[in-house]
């Protein structure tokens, strides 16, 4: 077997840990003696064992370690944080060679796990399966390379282009567009992520609550902009299931689970900077259409989600466009389309 296809093995483990990791990478090791695979791991929970631990603890015979291949998704790191160093786990065992996927740009390690390495005499390969892996770790290299979180926009619309119905007087609740099933997996999406957010006016109108009950996962921190607290007090948005901070431009504090931010201005600019300063690495932006073409327009959005019903509304709200030569994926989801649009 060549590099390549231990490092996606390698990616394959790390996959393992997705949504238990944040806000550390997912990563995963390999390690293979004479062209066979002989231990495995991957960083399973924040605050637990890394890949490389995982994988040296499930050797049954350590001797042969020094003349042992380890492969790792992502560089080993060289600081102390919640455990020690990979990188001097790697050199206390002497290992024959270490092949690393991508480098970890995190100030913290960026290259100094692999120098700490190369100086202790052990070969290194770096860059195999080099995209592949950042794509692994999007969310965390986003975070650390632009200093602020991956942005996901998110939407269902009618094969006729509309968010929601025409709404009349105080009409409130979900028009609803997608089918139920779908909605499991915009729950699964949402246990991905560190926050989900939205505008005053779907607060108000759909009154959602944001959090995860029809898949499995922790719920994300509810994010609403809110400039001038028009929200009730009794919206599902306040609930005690999850945290919600809310940005907004008249009160700072903080009441049990709910925390005010007060701002001088409400822009893409300034709602990333406080998602950063909070450490979140990723976002949901649910709407409504003014929040999410905002995001648009300053082309501050990493990727899009826009999940396509069966039935049309003749009028009504118009969903956002992009531009044309945007990378698109289609599939489907029981009745419904989804199309994944990157930059």
């Amino acid at each position: 077997m060549n590099d390549a296809f231990y490092i996606q093995r390698c990616i394959d483990l790390a996959l393992k840990g997705k949504g238990n990791v944040a806000p550390n990478p997912m990563v995963g090791a390999v390690i293979v003696y004479k062209d066979t695979i002989i231990g495995e791991g991957f960083h399973e929970r924040y605050g637990e064992a890394h890949a490389e631990v995982n994988a040296v603890n499930s050797v049954e015979n350590k001797s042969v370690l020094p003349e042992s291949t380890i492969y790792v998704s992502l560089e080993p790191c060289a600081h102390f944080g919640k455990t020690p160093p990979c990188s001097d786990l790697i050199v206390h065992h002497r290992f024959k060679r270490v092949v690393v996927g991508c480098i970890d740009t995190f100030s913290e390690v960026s290259g100094k796990g692999i120098q700490r390495i190369k100086n202790a005499g052990i070969e290194v390969t770096t860059g195999v399966l080099e995209q592949e892996c950042r794509e692994l770790n999007s969310r965390f290299f986003t975070f650390h390379e632009q200093k602020r979180p991956y942005v996901i926009l998110k939407w269902a619309q009618t094969p006729d282009g509309f968010l929601d119905k025409k709404r009349t007087g105080d009409k409130v609740g979900i028009n609803w567009i997608t089918q139920p099933e779908t909605k499991r997996l915009v729950h699964q999406w949402r246990a991905e992520e560190a926050a989900i957010l939205i505008g005053k006016q779907t607060a108000i109108n759909d009154n959602p609550s944001l959090t995860v009950r029809e898949a499995t996962g922790e719920n994300p921190v509810r994010v609403l902009l809110d400039s001038k607290l028009e929200v009730p007090e009794n919206a599902a948005i306040f609930s005690k299931n999850a945290t919600t901070l809310v940005l907004n431009m008249q009160r700072s504090d903080k009441q049990g689970c709910v925390e005010w931010i007060q701002m001088e201005e409400i822009t893409p600019q300034t709602i990333l900077s406080v998602l950063f300063q909070r450490n979140l690495q990723s976002v949901i932006i649910e709407g409504g259409k003014k929040v999410l073409e905002s995001f648009i327009t300053t082309n501050l959005w990493d990727e899009a989600r826009v999940l396509i019903g069966i039935e049309n509304f003749g009028e009504g709200l118009t969903a956002p466009e992009f531009p044309q030569h945007r990378l698109k994926q289609e599939t489907e989801v029981g009745k419904d389309r989804l199309i994944v649009i990157r930059k």
